[in-house]
């Protein structure tokens, strides 16, 4: 015979999970994802899978490689992240507004 559960409990997020887990600089960490994730994307779609490739592509050395290629994107500053982007031939444009009610205090939009 099964038990009957109760309701299921859970928080409902705020957008950043970092923030949602109490890290320091949840902000910060939430924009080296977003970086760091476009970036994994645009090698993945060029075919870009040895580290070799990727670290002449990036001009970046095989520890950094490594650590890009599994998602470790918080040993990476936002600006190298945008370095990369145009390595990638990719445009960075950052635009200061202000923020609306409700809204993320920064985010990644992908043209």
């Amino acid at each position: 015979m099964m038990k009957k559960k109760g309701p299921i409990e859970f928080e409902e997020s705020s957008g950043n999970v970092f923030a949602d887990l109490g890290l320091k600089d949840a902000d910060s960490l939430l924009m080296r994802a977003e970086l760091g994730h476009q970036i994994l994307k645009i090698l993945k779609s060029r075919g870009l899978k040895k580290q070799k490739d990727v670290q002449e592509v990036l001009e970046i050395g095989q520890a950094e490689v490594s650590q890009l290629m599994n998602a470790r994107y918080h040993r990476f500053s936002e600006a190298r992240l945008m370095v990369f982007l145009n390595k990638l031939d990719r445009k960075v444009t950052v635009q200061v507004s202000r923020r609306r009610k409700n809204e993320p205090l920064q985010e990644v939009v992908m043209a």
